[in-house]
């Protein structure tokens, strides 16, 4: 005799996509992370024959990364909007994706006193750098393009195009450089 599954709930089961990033447990076990991680870098690094390739590798792994992070957040999160001007969209970064990737706030936010082109986003202790033993013939290497990759993806697909590097001052600082364009457009805005 067979068995029939009725299913007498009128709603639909939800699906995974269908929740938001800020409930529940968003948390991933930290050996986890450090694991996968040093294996992406290992992966890359056995493709590659010197540094700067290396770091770009990393840089567009983030950009895929990066790419479908803010698709989902906005698929996730119903009620928030994307911002349309350069430093709300900064603080976005800074605060809500930092914390939906590191669990915490980036540590600064400056902007560049010679250039208006130029922000920099500082982090002491990078969460990539933490379990990545760089050999002192790779001294240079920082694992942190990564993020910066990330960091770049998430600005440029929400029409903030710019370039993101990771350079060793102050922990790890990602230099964000956007195009003239978006300095002009936001100074637009803000004489609307």
């Amino acid at each position: 005799m067979e068995k029939i599954n009725l299913n007498l709930s009128s709603r639909p089961k939800a699906s995974i996509l269908d929740k938001p990033l800020s409930r529940g447990k968003g948390e991933v076990s930290l050996s986890s992370y450090a694991l996968l991680f040093s294996e992406l870098v290992q992966y890359s690094q056995s493709r590659v024959s010197t540094i700067p390739d290396l770091q770009t590798r990393l840089h567009d792994m983030g950009k895929d990364v990066g790419c479908r992070i803010i698709d989902l957040y906005f698929v996730r999160e119903r009620n928030s909007k994307r911002e349309t001007k350069l430093i709300n969209m900064l603080l976005f970064i800074k605060t809500t994706l930092w914390k939906t990737l590191f669990g915490k706030e980036a540590d600064k936010l400056e902007h560049a006193t010679d250039d208006e082109c130029t922000y920099y986003i500082i982090e002491k202790e990078p969460l990539v750098n933490k379990f990545i033993s760089v050999p002192k013939d790779k001294g240079s290497l920082n694992c942190a393009v990564f993020v910066a990759g990330i960091v770049q993806a998430v600005l440029s697909n929400c029409g903030f195009t710019c370039q993101v590097s990771a350079h060793w001052h102050k922990g790890t600082t990602y230099m964000v450089k956007f195009e003239d364009h978006v300095i002009s457009r936001d100074k637009q805005l803000e004489d609307k």
